[in-house]
């Protein structure tokens, strides 16, 4: 399952498409709006995707997981538009038959998904705001 949405995301629905009876292990990792970054007060993130560059780049990563670790039980989904502090921005759910696969899956996917896919946030602040792309990159505005 891959999903870029618009619509709240609902973690325990997610993982539920992954878990199977075959599977022993089944990591969930949650991305959510936290309240501070290098010490300035969060007010919201908005996301924005090149939304099928997004989806095409999610599907290959899901495959390198599948190959890499056996994984066929994955789902990744990632909400865009302005989220609230506390929100759930970034669902990653693996199942496998054992829990060294899904976490070693769900932390690689994570990885990815920030090194790699075009999903870009804006932190808003109380006094300005910044656009975050890649891991490495931090593009500063304007202070509003």
């Amino acid at each position: 399952m891959i999903l870029v949405t618009r619509d709240p995301l609902d973690p325990e629905a997610i993982t539920a498409e992954v878990r199977s009876e075959a599977c022993g292990g089944v990591v969930t990792f949650l991305g959510t709006t936290r309240n501070e970054t290098d010490g300035r007060r969060v007010v919201s993130l908005e996301y924005e995707a090149y939304e099928g560059m997004a989806e095409k780049i999610l599907e290959r990563v899901a495959q390198e997981v599948r190959e890499r670790w056996g994984v066929d039980r994955l789902a990744i989904a990632h909400r865009l538009g302005r989220l609230e502090l506390g929100e759930v921005s970034l669902v990653v759910a693996v199942a496998s038959p054992h829990r060294a696969e899904a976490f070693a899956a769900c932390q690689y996917v994570v990885g990815r998904l920030k090194q790699d896919v075009p999903i870009w946030k804006k932190e808003v602040f109380e006094d300005g705001e910044v656009w975050v792309g890649a891991e490495t990159s931090r593009h500063p505005s304007t202070v509003v």
